[in-house]
């Protein structure tokens, strides 16, 4: 590489997407260019290091070694021009995970952080649980997401911070026809002997599952086999109408044909849903986000427990440690 070169950062973002991807119609459709553009790009890129940096066959893109050893390298590139940017009030958009479009807690946080920073682009995502998003914040393809930090792997934690947003009250969804659709409220006490729907089996979802064996432990209560793997709203409902099995959810969450939402009591399970961004992450969004989850957190009581509020003592300690 000659000593005069300049590598534009563009260059580097194609380099990263492809790594990530190992597959270059994918990482194009990521950053939203021809394919043609992007083989372009990384073909610059490897003559201005004079080094070959994917092998390409056929059939798959792997790294070379001098691919591995540049792709720390290009983050940190990448993160400091982020952090220069947002620094003078050029940020890039911050990419925000929803989890899906029923939930109304990430999404209440975020239409007021767009109200408190309208200059900024905030733009949502929906990647279908915590552990799934981690895995994409930790690879710089997401910025934030929402959901129950201490079920996260140790290992995705240590690369993550947080902020506790809200005590989620725990429900449960059952068919319109079931034994206890009748009731106003639900009593944990009359799920004994319940095979319990809570993702199990879905790897974008371990930390709902985990905390639903936490509830159910010695209350008589099963967590149901794994379902067929449902993507989409319509999907989730059609497979849950045909297993007919009650389903572990939250208080918000969104109506489905058929079914009734009821809130669990007796006691009142408690899902802890925090604010979950990559550690070192400097951008104005995440902090209007930030801002926001507090001011919205304060003024509907989100962080008030009831007095017969159940918590994991898993996530009691982890918001303890966290203050």
């Amino acid at each position: 590489m000659s000593a005069h070169t300049h590598l534009d950062p563009r260059l580097l973002r194609a380099f990263l997407a492809v790594a990530e991807e190992l597959h270059f119609t994918r990482a194009a459709a990521r950053l939203y260019v021809a394919q043609q553009a992007l083989s372009r790009d990384v073909r610059r890129l490897e003559r201005e290091l004079g080094a070959e940096l994917f092998v390409r066959t056929t059939r798959q893109v792997t790294l070379t070694g001098d691919g591995e050893r540049l792709v720390p390298h290009a983050r940190r590139v990448l993160q400091a021009q982020d952090d220069l940017l947002a620094a003078f009030g050029q940020a890039r958009p911050l990419l925000v995970d929803l989890n899906t479009p029923g939930l109304v807690t990430g999404r209440r946080v975020l239409h007021r952080a767009r109200e408190l920073a309208p200059e900024l682009e905030l733009m949502a995502r929906y990647e279908s649980g915590l552990t799934g998003a981690a895995v994409e914040i930790v690879a710089g393809r997401l910025d934030a997401s929402f959901g129950r930090y201490a079920g996260l792997d140790p290992v995705l934690r240590r690369q993550l911070e947080h902020q506790l947003v809200r005590w989620e009250p725990m429900a449960v969804l059952l068919p319109e026809d079931h034994r206890l659709a009748s009731l106003a409220r639900v009593p944990l006490a009359e799920l004994a002997g319940e095979q319990v729907y809570a993702g199990a089996g879905n790897p974008r979802t371990p930390e709902w599952t985990a905390l639903a064996r936490l509830l159910f432990e010695g209350r008589g209560i099963a967590v149901a086999a794994p379902a067929p793997l449902a993507v989409g709203d319509e999907e989730f409902q059609r497979i849950m109408a045909k297993a007919r099995t009650p389903v572990l959810a939250v208080v918000d969450f969104p109506a489905m044909p058929g079914a009734v939402l009821r809130p669990l009591v007796d006691p009142v399970p408690l899902s802890p849903v925090s604010l979950v961004w990559r550690k070192g992450l400097v951008h104005p969004g995440l902090d209007a986000l930030r801002r926001a989850a507090a001011e919205i957190g304060g003024a509907q009581g989100w962080l008030r427990r009831p007095s017969d509020g159940w918590i994991s003592a898993i996530d009691m300690g982890m918001t303890s440690a966290h203050k």
